[in-house]
């Protein structure tokens, strides 16, 4: 990022994929970055018109160095952005065994079919979310992703 430390939450991100595209994420406390369902060919910095989308996902990520990620703008965290993020984990010893928490500090056991949906507590580097963006936006697995979802048996 183009700041020596984290951006502040609320901070719009433009994350440059692979296939010359554009994926739009905003900054949220601690190191989660919530990831739009938006993608343009050319580079914007509309922070309106993303704030607008629909959320892909949320995910903790270990933020790019330099600006691979540039900064677009900031606005106050509002709506489904404002809300805690909430992930799951897993026993890997006992696939039955499931805790789901959240950012507000709320925690609790559950069966491995009420984390269905929900992101697994984990850190990802910027590149492997941004092939995630793509292959979101291309109708493409996403072999990650696919690893990272619970285990039901």
């Amino acid at each position: 990022m183009s700041n020596a430390s984290t951006p502040k939450p609320g901070t719009f991100i433009r994350i440059p994929l692979t296939d010359g595209s554009f994926a739009y994420g905003r900054i949220l406390s601690g190191p989660y970055v919530a990831l739009y369902n938006y993608r343009t060919s050319e580079a914007s910095a509309d922070c309106a018109a993303i704030a607008t989308q629909p959320l892909l996902f949320t995910q903790a990520v270990r933020l790019p160095a330099g600006d691979r990620w540039p900064e677009l703008g900031w606005q106050p965290l509002a709506g489904e952005v404002a809300k805690p993020v909430v992930q799951f984990t897993q026993d890997i010893m006992d696939f039955t065994k499931c805790t789901v928490f959240d950012t507000a500090g709320m925690v609790r056991d559950v069966r491995p079919e009420d984390c269905v949906g929900l992101e697994r507590a984990s850190v990802w580097d910027a590149h492997h979310i941004e092939g995630r963006l793509l292959d979101t936006f291309l109708g493409r697995p996403n072999v990650a992703e696919l690893h990272a979802r619970v285990r039901l048996k």
